[in-house]
């Protein structure tokens, strides 16, 4: 497998506090691999597997000032458990969201520090995922974002149209990563991004080289001398490429 996609990231005022409450959200355990850092994963999770997609919180002192177009969709799997989940949420401290959305099957939600994503319906193609059903990016080209990425993550493009793209690992479990289309700038704050992992981890340079063949580039959010490697797909989403350095 040429690249995985280990985890999200989510920058935080305080990553403890909002790394509780994504915690019981998911029912996913937490920890810390640094100081700043929380790490959330299922309990027992031989991080990293593509049966779930982790998520690290990272502390930054003013969040606002990094816009990422990604956010979680949740999975349900009837609409008692929808209700339940929603409830049990806004007890963790999340507030419902208008973001245009109308009148629509799923939930809309932001977290204690304004992060919005949605409670979906129960749908089968979700029944599998695991609690997040998709990590959304919005995008003003599904198709040509779906080719990136599943050339970039070697995952199975399941679904592609003007207005949505759909991939999913090419062993058939986790969560999917959607594509969605949208016009203008986004409306809302979303501090997430994808972190990547070359598997192994001494073929990083390599994998750098080839997302550059694909259309990435380099990119700077301030990151100083890092072991990762900030890049950006080819509509500018930051991403992050783990591993040891390049140099």
């Amino acid at each position: 497998m040429p690249l995985q996609l280990p985890q999200v990231n989510l920058k935080a005022r305080d990553e403890v506090a909002l790394g509780r409450f994504w915690a019981g959200a998911l029912g996913w355990e937490m920890d810390s691999e640094a100081p700043g850092v929380t790490n959330l994963t299922p309990a027992g999770f031989p991080w990293p597997d593509p049966s779930a997609v982790c998520i690290d919180l990272v502390r930054v002192p003013d969040p606002e000032t990094v816009r990422y177009r990604v956010h979680l969709d949740l999975a349900t799997t009837s609409a008692e458990h929808q209700a339940e989940l929603v409830a049990r949420l806004t007890e963790l401290g999340a507030t419902p969201a208008d973001i245009g959305q109308g009148d629509v099957p799923w939930t809309v939600m932001a977290d204690p520090e304004g992060n919005v994503f949605c409670v979906l319906e129960p749908r089968e193609i979700y029944r599998d995922t695991g609690p997040i059903a998709a990590v959304v990016v919005d995008c003003a080209d599904p198709g040509a974002m779906a080719g990136f990425w599943g050339e970039a993550l070697d995952w199975t493009v399941h679904e592609v149209t003007g207005d949505h793209a759909r991939l999913r690992s090419s062993q058939g479990v986790g969560p999917y990563l959607e594509l969605i289309r949208v016009s203008g700038e986004p409306e809302v704050w979303h501090r997430f991004h994808l972190d990547v992992l070359p598997d192994p981890a001494d073929d990083k340079p390599a994998q750098v080289a080839r997302l550059q063949e694909l259309g990435a580039r380099f990119a700077d959010v301030g990151q100083g001398e890092v072991s990762w490697t900030v890049m950006a797909d080819i509509e500018g989403n930051e991403f992050c490429v783990l591993g040891r350095s390049t140099s």
